[in-house]
This record gives C-alpha cells, sequence and structure tokens, in this order.
C-alpha cells in the first residue's frame, strides 16, 4: 500500500476552502492533515472536499481558534485525542488506517512573544504541552506510526533563515529545541523531512509581516512529518509546496508532503 500524505497549517479551513481544493486538486495527496482550522466540527465544509474523493474526516474543532482535521480518499476510524497541558483546545488527533498505520495530527501552542514562562503565560503552555508529549511517549512507545503538524518549532540552524539573530525568537530558543528533541527522542521518531532533504536551508513558513516574502525569504520550518523506526524507511519523497504560500489570500504556512510505501 502506497499512499502520500500532506500536511498544513491553514489558518481557517472556512476562509480557505478554496486553497484547500485547488490543493487537493493539484496535488491530490492521499491524506491531508489539516491544523488551525479555527472552526467547530459541524461547520467544516465537507461537501467540496467529499466531492474530491475525500470521503473520511476525523476532527476535533472550536469556534474561531485552534482546531485539527484529517481528511482521507482512504478509510480511517478515529483513534482518538488528548488534551495535552490540559489547555481545553482542539490542537490533537488520531486516526488509524486499514493498514495499522496510526497518523497523529499536532498543532502546538505557538508561545507567545516573549521566550520567559515567568512573564509570558502562553510559552509556559507550549513548554508544558511538549514535555507531557515527551512523557505520553515515553510511556506509550509508537510503534507504525506517523506524527505531523504545526509543531511550532525550527529545531535545525538551516529551519531558519538566521540561526543567530532567532535564537531569542519564539519557535528557535534552546530550551524550545531542547523540548521537542526530548518528544522525537522518547518516541523514537524518525524526522522524514530532513531525513529525505538531509541538507540546506528549508522553511514552510514565512511570516505575514513581510510584504514580499518570496524575496526575503525569512522563513522557518515550523511544520513537520515523522515517523517511527518500523516505518521511516518505508517514507520518501519529501517536499514543501512553497509556491502554495503565494496562493491569493493564502495561509502563512506551506505544505508538507510524504509518501509512504507500506
Amino acid at each position: 500500500m502506497s499512499f502520500t500524505l500532506a500536511t498544513w497549517n491553514i489558518n481557517s479551513v472556512r476562509l480557505r476552502e478554496p486553497l484547500v481544493l485547488r490543493l487537493l486538486q493539484e496535488e491530490s495527496p492521499d491524506i491531508l492533515c489539516l491544523q488551525e482550522c479555527k472552526s467547530p466540527v459541524d461547520k467544516i465544509p465537507v461537501e467540496g472536499f467529499r466531492a474530491l474523493g475525500y470521503t473520511h474526516m476525523i476532527a476535533r474543532g472550536q469556534k474561531g481558534y485552534n482546531g485539527v482535521a484529517i481528511l482521507s480518499k482512504l478509510p480511517i476510524e478515529d483513534a482518538g485525542d488528548r488534551d495535552f497541558a490540559a489547555l481545553g483546545h482542539a490542537r490533537h488527533i488520531a486516526g488509524r488506517l486499514e493498514n495499522g498505520v496510526t497518523i497523529h495530527n499536532f498543532y502546538v501552542p505557538a508561545g507567545g512573544d516573549k521566550p520567559d514562562r515567568e512573564i509570558n503565560v502562553k510559552f509556559g503552555q507550549k513548554l508544558d504541552y511538549l514535555t507531557e508529549m515527551r512523557d505520553w511517549f515515553h510511556g506509550e512507545k509508537p510503534e507504525k506510526a506517523i506524527l505531523v503538524g504545526d509543531l511550532n518549532i525550527a529545531p535545525r540552524e538551516d529551519d531558519v533563515w538566521d540561526h543567530k539573530k532567532l535564537l531569542k525568537i519564539v519557535s528557535h530558543t534552546p530550551i524550545e529545541v531542547d523540548h521537542l528533541g526530548a518528544v522525537q527522542d522518547a518516541g523514537g521518531w524518525v524526522d522524514v523531512t530532513r531525513q529525505d532533504i538531509p541538507e540546506g536551508n528549508l522553511y514552510s513558513w514565512w511570516s505575514y509581516r513581510s510584504p514580499d516574502w518570496d524575496a526575503a525569504d525569512k522563513g522557518r520550518r515550523l511544520d513537520h512529518v515523522w515517523a517511527t523506526p518500523d516505518i521511516s524507511n518505508a517514507a520518501h519523497g519529501s517536499r514543501v509546496l512553497r509556491h502554495v504560500r503565494g496562493y491569493d489570500q493564502p495561509s502563512d504556512h506551506a505544505p508538507v508532503l510524504a509518501t509512504f510505501d507500506l
């Protein structure tokens, strides 16, 4: 069984429904994991997705904030969710394919502007969220699993446009990178994107604040595809669809894709 999976922070699935439809038509991934849907589940515009063959959806939503969804051409069953750090946010959902592969879709908190939990509650929440992810994967070692989503951390020096300038900027601070590394180590997760594209600057997010984001290219790789060691060698064909950031009224994130032969 071969399938292609895409992950994309859509920044409002209702506002950007035409962009989702365009991506599904142009790329036709078998599975699309969305984050920051900003919609109750019953308000997600599923009719157009179904018309393109995405007849399966599992999701967790809330009005105006957060929200995660998995759209699939393949049968997929709801495998539950967890409320990490007891935030009461729709930030995680898991689905299980018929071949037994579990897909975890995450939207890790952004963490606010100041990388100091003493003065910024949101930064503390982000670290606590990551710590609970780590503890969960320590306690329940994942197998035959894929983890995707907007993890809101660019861990490597070449995952940001300027390593030194971003060391004190939320998403690339050493404490965040350490926390994400602990999550990865706890589950034995393999960074599929960097397994396929091991060298060079690679970004999936460009700020709205930059009027010419493409020329400035001050990006960060915040969106990730990981897999457990038992299936990571089955992954290939990783891509970041940079051009999607240039769609009309785009999300500030670009989709990240990988193919799995399982």
